[in-house]
C-alpha cells in the first residue's frame, strides 16, 4: 500500500492525507469536499499559504501578484494552462500582494510577478517576471522530484 501524502485544502486550509496512487483521481477535502487536485489555480490567504508551504508533500508553485500589475494579468492565462498541465504532480496557486501586503515583506518580494516553488516545508526556487506556460512548466520540472 502506497504511503499517504499530506495535502492542504487550498479552500479551507484543512490537512488531508491522500494515498499517492489516488492523486490523479481527484481526491476531495475531508472537511469541505473541495477537490484537492483539479488543475485549477487557487487564490490563497497568508494562513493557508503558510500551512500548505509547511505541510504539503507535492510541489506548490505560488504566483505573487497584484490586480494593478499588467504583466501579472498578462501571465494569468499561461499560469492556469501550466496548472492543468502539471496536475496532479504539482499544484499552482496565487496570492494577491495588494490584499496581503505583509506577505511581500515576509518573503522578501521586491517585484511582481514572482513565482516561488515550495516543496516539503521549504522554498525550493524563485522565478521573477511574467513567463509563458512552457517556462513555468520547465521551472517546476527542473526544481522538483523526477516524478513531476
Amino acid at each position: 500500500m502506497p504511503k499517504p501524502i499530506t495535502l492542504t485544502c487550498l479552500d479551507c486550509a484543512a490537512l488531508n492525507r491522500v494515498p499517492a496512487d489516488k492523486l490523479a483521481s481527484g481526491p476531495k477535502c475531508g472537511v469541505c469536499g473541495t477537490k484537492l487536485i483539479d488543475g485549477k489555480v487557487r487564490a490563497l490567504d497568508p494562513k493557508t499559504l503558510g500551512k500548505a508551504q509547511k505541510h504539503d508533500q507535492i510541489p506548490l508553485l505560488v504566483d505573487f501578484w497584484a490586480p494593478w500589475c499588467g504583466p501579472c494579468r498578462q501571465m494569468a492565462p499561461q499560469f492556469q494552462q501550466a496548472a492543468l498541465s502539471l496536475s496532479p504532480k504539482a499544484r499552482l496557486a496565487k496570492i494577491d500582494t495588494a490584499d496581503h501586503p505583509t506577505i511581500s515583506q515576509k518573503f522578501g518580494i521586491r517585484g511582481i510577478p514572482l513565482l516561488i516553488l515550495f516543496h516539503k516545508g521549504r522554498e525550493v526556487a524563485r522565478l521573477p517576471g511574467a513567463r509563458p506556460k512552457s517556462e513555468i512548466e520547465g521551472f517546476v520540472r527542473q526544481h522538483s522530484p523526477a516524478s513531476v
